[in-house]
């Protein structure tokens, strides 16, 4: 006789928005965009798509709690610095986004769309106050703040797509750091001396690199010269 596969029971407790969030980040983490779906949220919960779009709304609103999610626990979880120079605050905030997008691959699209789309919603508002505060406590005229804080984020932004997931990528397995970075060295190595001299020179370097401690250099370089605003 036949045996029928068992469906995964419903739950009978009631979902709360925050459990659909922490289901919908981890799909987003193991899958990327393209894995947070109805039905693997649904299946993943025990539940109906109609619970959860009760409590979240539509998928683009889900993504957007999820980001906010994730960059509100990423400011608030880094370390507490009373005493700090307005310059340490600032690689504070700047840090704890890097990180959040190293370890959350999808994310830094995710930011990118809510800083151009929502520059009134509280991810934008959030990272432009954390930052914008510590642009003033900087010397940086009043006039020059939006300038220098959004330099500050652009910055921030750029430097940290390159833990993007690609769009339309759907491999799971990052490629190790170490094996790029020596193919890359090979490959460069392999350009003509004359016609690329400047790659020749920088080849020890980038094997070499730490990706934190370059993006705090370049923050750094920005700094300096927000500093020089007049």
């Amino acid at each position: 006789m036949a045996t029928r596969t068992r469906r995964p029971q419903r739950r009978n407790q009631v979902l709360s928005q925050q459990q659909i969030i922490e289901a919908a980040i981890e799909l987003l983490d193991a899958g990327g965009d393209s894995a947070l779906t109805t039905r693997a949220l649904t299946e993943r919960l025990s539940t109906g798509s109609g619970a959860i779009y009760y409590r979240v709304g539509s998928r683009d609103e889900l993504l957007d709690m999820a980001t906010e999610s994730v960059i509100t626990a990423a400011l608030a979880a880094r370390p507490a610095a009373a005493a700090a120079t307005p310059e340490d605050k600032i690689r504070s905030v700047a840090l704890a986004l890097f990180d959040a997008i190293a370890e959350h691959k999808w994310l830094a699209t995710r930011l990118t769309l809510q800083i151009v789309r929502k520059p009134f919603g509280p991810v934008t508002v959030g990272i432009f106050e954390e930052i914008g505060r510590q642009v003033g406590a900087l010397g940086v005229p009043q006039v020059s703040w939006f300038d220098a804080a959004s330099t500050l984020v652009h910055y921030i932004l750029g430097a940290v797509s390159q833990n993007a997931r690609i769009d339309g990528d759907t491999s799971t397995v990052q490629p190790d750091r170490a094996e790029f970075l020596e193919a890359t060295a090979t490959a460069w190595q392999d350009l003509a001396p004359e016609d690329y001299p400047f790659m020749h020179a920088i080849v020890g370097q980038m094997r070499e690199h730490d990706d934190r401690e370059q993006f705090l250099t370049g923050i750094a370089v920005v700094l300096d010269g927000l500093t020089r605003l007049g």
